[in-house]
């Protein structure tokens, strides 16, 4: 079978090459780029205008008429209900638009996902934190047309007029024409440094009036000729039988080899959604600028497209998943000095966060506020947060939210908390069991969709009467745990705790938050018994006690806090914790850093809802799985993974101040996992180029527990008298990462999209093969 296969493949390439040989001037005129985008059947359609449905949720779906202006640039989205007022009318540009997704991929579509027709669906991202655009069209193919058009016009413009709003500052006299030294500028400003040489030979043959500038259309050759993607050139060529076109056949043998579905109907799919050019898209041909369109797409991203939504079983109990958790969620800034509000609530939801943490005090008028008590941190009313998490709980997962209350509260304002729990969250708040049934194992997060929890401290009979004994009996709060939780069992009395309200005692219900009393008597222990570690108590049970601490939280849930000497608010190494299973690692997310970007790469796939299921061998009461000791055992997989750095596009200039001033890059790739598996390696730098460096360098590195590494790429501005300057990043986890050649779009230090700034790169994994030694490895850089 497999010889004749070869042999079809062959006889196929053959074929096409006697067709549409390249030297063909009929056939180089037939796959020449469209002169204009406004040739596109699909841009033409969405100019004429659409009647679609604009979803927000099953209750509110409102009738817009969207069209794309004259201009290209904007769309008109307008009401069609007529009324006495000027209709209402909003617009929007193309160069806003981040991506499009096809189908039900947004929360309000899933959850339509059974009433409408998903075929008939897409999603409008916008780049920023502007809200994305849900719509229903009333036929398939006006959906998929619309996909199409968006697509034509988000790639063109993120091309070329990143490139042109720099050409009309490079112009300085506005004249519509360029000198040489304005073009120099122009190269400046967009972050390379060709040589004199180059330069002045490319501005030569771009001058074809040859009186020394360059006019509209010589600039655009010139930005043609810039924009050039040499290396996807020789990918489009290694498989094109004539340099000129991919076959569908030829392009199925491509996708087998990126480890994709290798179907010719898949192929075919591709030709249609990228291939702008007719005539080869009506013969089934891709040409090199329809190649060049799916690499840049999200379609051919590093990141497992099966993974940009829930796919993971989320029917098993809570403590099987990590849950992505904040610390001091409040405070803006540091823990001194910064302002508590509202916002960070908003920003840290609205990324996925699943547990979210109130510090709660007596305020005035009878109503509690939260800040960081003892410290100058300003204070925002109690109520005001719990309407901001109403609001926005379950805007980017549908998925449990947890409220971990640290209480300083005296008994009359925590009464006052439980009023405006159960006023504002109403019927999400949860305040009971979901079972009468005796507890065997916490619910899962399907059971719990759309509902929040209260993590505290509770009230039980047999402590009942200790209360009326004036004792202790105080919810959860950091300061409390750092000393009840101490491995040793006899816990200090916290000197700011208080008596326990029945009425917020009676809202904790899966989160009972117990100290820690050792691994002793695992058995007796109710799922429901939640414990908090400092970063420091968590790391030495992991070193000391890591199988049992991985059995432990096979079954409770267990929160994990920063140190309180992290006074600027500064973030601890969050792997290790995930390492001994751990489920809410929390973390300042107010601070920006490595930390943060790996927390940002462990919940990137499942949708990004905030719920990840960890591995098996963090989930059996009896795993064998300890942390500190991966040398065979339970998740062992030796792979090998070898990463070649191939080249990296428009990289942002770091000192905006000196204009001359140009990145010299290069890429470190880091692996976050087991200790054993931890190591970084980087290629050499490239001097004077930020626009289209490129490496061509290949690294390579050995897994042993591949299904708990994060793999995290980082690009930085080499210096030669000071600390390298931090680019752009991205972080994803191992077993998201696809194979094959890739584009990894780069993320600011706050997590925000870089775009258009991109590395290429290509991706191979191999199981049970040795590591090439660190000289090979470096050979391949040089």
């Amino acid at each position: 079978m497999l010889i004749t296969s070869l042999s079809q493949r062959e006889e196929s390439r053959n074929t096409i090459t006697k067709r549409n040989n390249c030297n063909n001037p009929e056939f180089q005129k037939r796959i020449q780029p469209d002169v204009s985008w406004l040739d596109n059947d699909d841009i033409r359609l969405m100019m004429q205008g659409s009647n679609m449905v604009k979803v927000r949720s099953s209750r509110w779906q409102k009738s817009r008429n969207l069209r794309l202006l004259e201009d290209g640039l904007t769309v008109w989205c307008e009401s069609t209900k007529s009324s006495r007022k000027a209709k209402a009318q909003q617009t929007f540009a193309v160069t806003e638009v981040e991506c499009v997704r096809e189908g039900c991929q947004s929360e309000a579509l899933r959850r339509l996902s059974g009433s409408v027709q998903e075929n008939q669906c897409f999603t409008v991202i916008f780049r920023g934190a502007r809200k994305s655009l849900d719509l229903l069209c009333p036929c398939e193919d006006e959906a998929k047309r619309w996909v199409r058009g968006f697509l034509v016009r988000v790639y063109s413009l993120t091309l070329h007029t990143w490139i042109r709003g720099y050409l009309r500052r490079a112009d300085q006299n506005q004249d519509g024409k360029m000198s040489y030294d304005e073009v120099k500028r122009l190269l400046q400003m967009i972050n390379i440094d060709l040589s004199e040489q180059y330069a002045r030979s490319l501005f030569k043959r771009c001058d074809r009036s040859g009186d020394n500038r360059l006019d509209h259309i010589e600039i655009e050759e010139f930005c043609r000729e810039l924009l050039r993607r040499p290396e996807l050139d020789a990918v489009f060529r290694h498989y094109s039988s004539n340099g000129c076109v991919l076959a569908t056949a030829e392009l199925r043998d491509f996708l087998g080899d990126q480890g994709e579905d290798a179907s010719l109907n898949h192929a075919q799919t591709l030709i249609l959604t990228y291939e702008l050019n007719d005539w080869a898209q009506k013969n089934q041909f891709m040409t090199q600028n329809g190649f060049t369109m799916y690499m840049l797409s999200q379609e051919n991203d590093v990141v497992n497209p099966d993974h940009t939504r829930v796919y993971q079983d989320m029917s098993r109990p809570l403590a099987h998943y990590f849950i992505s958790s904040s610390h001091n969620t409040y405070l803006t800034k540091d823990q001194v000095t910064s302002a508590s509000s509202t916002e960070p609530y908003i920003r840290a939801l609205n990324q996925g966060c699943r547990c979210v943490e109130l510090d709660c005090w007596d305020g005035d008028k009878g109503e509690p506020v939260i800040y960081h008590g003892h410290t100058l941190t300003s204070k925002v009313p109690f109520k005001e947060v719990i309407e901001t998490i109403a609001q926005y709980a379950f805007k980017a997962s549908p998925y449990p939210l947890i409220l971990s209350l640290e209480n300083h509260c005296s008994v009359e304002q925590q009464a006052v908390m439980a009023k405006h729990l159960r006023a504002i969250l109403g019927n999400k708040l949860l305040t009971k069991p979901l079972s009468g049934q005796p507890l065997k194992d916490l619910p899962s997060p399907e059971e719990l969709k759309g509902r929040i929890l209260v993590k505290g401290k509770k009230q039980i009979s047999h402590l009942s009467q200790l209360g009326k004994n004036d004792s202790c009996a105080s919810f959860s709060s950091s300061s409390e745990d750092e000393i009840a939780g101490s491995t040793k069992n006899t816990p200090k009395k916290d000197p700011v705790c208080s008596k326990l309200s029945p009425a917020l005692s009676d809202l904790v219900v899966y989160c009972r938050s117990v100290p820690f009393r050792g691994f002793e008597n695992a058995s007796g222990k109710l799922p429901n018994e939640l414990s908090s570690f400092s970063e420091n108590e968590a790391l030495k049970l992991i070193k000391d006690s890591g199988k049992l601490f991985v059995r432990h939280n096979s079954k409770q849930l267990s929160r994990i806090y920063p140190s309180g000497q992290r006074l600027q608010s500064s973030n601890y190494d969050p792997q290790e914790m995930w390492n001994g299973g751990c489920q809410m690692v929390a973390l300042n997310f107010q601070t920006p850093g490595e930390q943060m970007d790996l927390n940002q790469g462990r919940f990137l796939p499942n949708g990004r809802c905030g719920y990840v299921l960890k591995p098996s061998f963090l989930c059996s009461p009896t795993s064998n799985f300890n942390p500190e000791n991966t040398g065979g055992g339970p998740g062992h997989v030796p792979t090998q993974l070898t990463i070649r750095i191939i080249s990296a596009q428009q990289l942002p200039k770091i000192n905006t101040e000196k204009a001359s001033s140009i990145v010299d890059p290069q890429v470190w790739v880091e692996i976050h996992g087991v200790a054993i598996d931890n190591r970084r390696d980087k290629t050499h730098r490239i001097d004077n180029n930020g626009f289209n460096p490129r490496w061509d360098c290949t690294l390579s590195f050995q897994l042993q527990v591949p299904d708990l590494a994060l793999v995290r790429f980082v690009v930085e501005d080499h210096d030669h008298t000071a600390k390298n300057d931090f680019v752009g990043q991205f972080t994803i986890p191992f077993t998201s990462l696809r194979t094959g050649y890739r584009h990894v779009h780069l993320l600011k230090a706050d997590g925000s999209s870089l775009s258009p700034a991109t590395l290429f790169i290509h991706v191979k994994v191999r199981k049970g093969v040795p590591i090439k030694t660190v000289s090979e490895t470096e050979q391949q850089c040089k």
